[in-house]
């Protein structure tokens, strides 16, 4: 396959949606890996508890970047663990805004980015691309 050819398979929505979902999969390995060391060097009342969670929002983390790779290489299965993830990003995003100050600033942008990426990922021409015959 060529790089002309590749570029053509891919959409730019396509490609948009990858970065998205590439981008929120880092931010939860970020956070996740914050936690991890935070409980690690600070003396908390709940240590294991605060790592815990730090493990289960890294793993959380790997899924959206696992989906970005396989819908880079135009495999149809990483649009459920991404719509997963955009899909998750809305909740979120109403308990951000309801904090108030600049967490809702915060929020606000949490569930912009939730629903771009579910506009991206559902378009037809990336539905299209994705589901189409096996050569």
């Amino acid at each position: 396959m060529t790089a002309e050819t590749s570029t053509a398979a891919r959409p730019a929505k396509l490609i948009a949606a990858v970065a998205l979902t590439a981008v929120e999969g880092a931010a939860l390995t970020g956070w996740g890996g914050y936690m991890i060391v935070a409980g690690l060097v600070e003396n908390t009342r709940n240590q294991g508890l605060v790592e815990y969670g730090g493990v289960v929002i890294l793993l959380l983390g790997l899924l959206p970047l696992l989906a970005a790779q396989a819908l880079l290489r135009l495999r149809r299965w990483g649009r459920s663990p991404a719509v997963l993830t955009h899909t998750t990003c809305l909740p979120v995003a109403y308990y951000m805004c309801q904090s108030g100050g600049m967490m809702a600033g915060l929020g606000a942008l949490v569930g912009l980015a939730g629903v771009a990426g579910l506009v991206m990922l559902l378009n037809p021409t990336v539905t299209a691309v994705l589901y189409r015959a096996e050569d």
